[in-house]
């Protein structure tokens, strides 16, 4: 089907919005991308997977199939004009089997938001202990103060509550007055946040040795298996496959280029994960700790770090203040793919459309923060099939759906639509000598190894491989 709405506007609810610059989008997608899988997932896969050369093979991930997919994404929701689902039809009929894919790009983000609140909780808690010295005991004791937030239903509640709340307050504030202002805050408080958490691991005694681990290229530890890490991290960190970029795609103009902007975002989402392991490890290594400490190793471990360090509570405070962060620029982009989905089809007011999907989210949240012990649910689930709801959702989400979403976009993208849309879609906004080369590398990548590198990515994530 031939499609001319890359120069359109359209909206059932009228005139569609835009970012009120190339910044705006920059900040607010970069702040999708980079969330708390950046800043507490890469650090420990990247410390059992050896070091340096793990994070040379993501690089290297991230550059030939996160970009090239992530360009997709963004395209689509930029010719499409719509949300998700809408921008399917658009571009591929009414009736099209590929609105599938823009369906499945509302559930993802709904039910992906629904635990990711839980843990950005966590986060909450964590300033709040630090803030209030109540990481400053025996380093014997911290370790279980995480077990005790996991098993205890009402704080979990409290704040996955909290959170859902911040969230609305700026998702109802609109594209520009509310997620566009909020990323052109939180983006540079993270930022400063991070320089400020570098500077003192600089300090520490550990900080040539956590340089070299990430930096140096050592066979020790790295393995097949974690190329197909370094290629799922590369994936996930960009927040593919969540209808988040498509639909901060749509509010993109006409004006700015795609593939400079798309570049910017994939730097920045880069620098965060690397820098988390810059601030991490010499942390780790001046105290004596495991880099393979593994999930833990966010709220269990460096905290006992951070109380044998000179303003220990200081430094901790801004550590989960910075994961708070990172987790609230993520949590908006989810939370902004049903708003705009319930606005573009169903008519709803802003207001209306970002309260009703709020709700949802913490409705389908609450089993996820009574999972962890305290719950009826979590426990009869748990000893029927030994994972609890919140295991259950992040595996299926994280495994299958995500996974099959980003396949369907490269697939729709490099196959189905038209090429002269495509192409213009691409080429809009810039003038650069090389575009038409950079065009075709892109379609090339997209085409023939992304969906290779997306196939590997289910079957490790199915254990099949």
């Amino acid at each position: 089907m031939r499609s001319t709405t890359v120069s359109g506007h359209g909206s059932a609810s009228g005139p569609r919005a835009e970012w009120g610059s190339k910044l705006g989008f920059i900040l607010a997608a970069a702040g999708s991308a980079i969330g708390l899988g950046n800043i507490w997932r890469f650090p420990y896969v990247t410390g059992a997977n050896g070091g340096g050369l793990f994070v040379l093979t993501y690089l290297l991930c991230i550059a030939f199939v996160g970009i090239p997919i992530l360009a997709a994404e963004v395209l689509v929701g930029r010719a499409g004009r719509s949300s998700p689902v809408g921008a399917f039809r658009t571009l591929a009929g009414k009736r099209s089997p590929w609105i599938f894919f823009g369906a499945l790009g509302v559930f993802i983000p709904t039910i992906i938001l629904s635990y990711y609140s839980v843990v950005a909780g966590w986060c909450l808690d964590y300033v709040a202990l630090s803030v209030s010295g109540g990481l400053q005991r025996e380093a014997s004791e911290i370790p279980g103060l995480f077990g005790q937030l996991y098993a205890s239903p009402g704080r979990n509640l409290f704040w996955h509550l909290l959170f859902m709340g911040l969230t609305f307050a700026i998702v109802v504030g609109g594209v520009r007055g509310g997620v566009e202002r909020a990323a052109k805050f939180l983006m540079p408080a993270l930022f400063l946040m991070l320089v400020a958490l570098f500077v003192q691991a600089m300090t520490l005694s550990g900080f040539g040795e956590g340089l070299a681990f990430v930096f140096s290229p050592v066979q020790e530890n790295f393995s097949a298996s974690g190329v197909l890490e370094a290629l799922g991290m590369a994936f996930f960190s960009l927040s593919l496959g969540m209808g988040a970029m498509l639909t901060y795609g749509s509010y993109l103009s006409n004006r700015e280029s795609l593939p400079s902007s798309i570049a910017s975002i994939g730097v920045l989402d880069t620098c965060v994960a690397v820098g988390a392991c810059l601030v991490i490890f010499p942390i780790t290594f001046s105290f004596g700790l495991e880099t393979t400490a593994g999930p833990g190793l966010v709220f269990q471990t460096l905290p006992v770090a951070f109380a044998q360090m000179p303003l220990g509570s200081l430094w901790a405070a801004i550590f989960f203040l910075l994961l708070f962060f990172a987790a609230l620029t993520s949590a908006i982009s989810l939370l902004e793919v049903s708003t705009a989905f319930l606005i573009d089809e169903w008519g709803l007011s802003r207001k209306g459309a970002a309260l009703l999907t709020t709700l949802v989210v913490f409705s389908l949240g609450v089993p996820s923060a009574l999972s962890g012990g305290g719950g009826l649910f979590g426990a009869v689930l748990a000893e029927a099939s030994g994972r609890s709801w919140f295991d259950w959702v992040d595996f299926v989400a994280s495994n299958i759906l995500l996974p099959v979403s980003g396949l369907g976009i490269a697939a729709f993208v490099s196959w189905r639509l038209d090429d002269e849309l495509r192409r213009s879609a691409f080429t809009l906004g810039t003038t650069h000598a090389r575009i038409a080369t950079f065009y075709r590398a892109w379609l090339l990548l997209l085409r023939y190894l992304a969906p290779v590198a997306i196939v590997l990515i289910v079957l490790q994530g199915l254990g099949a491989i």
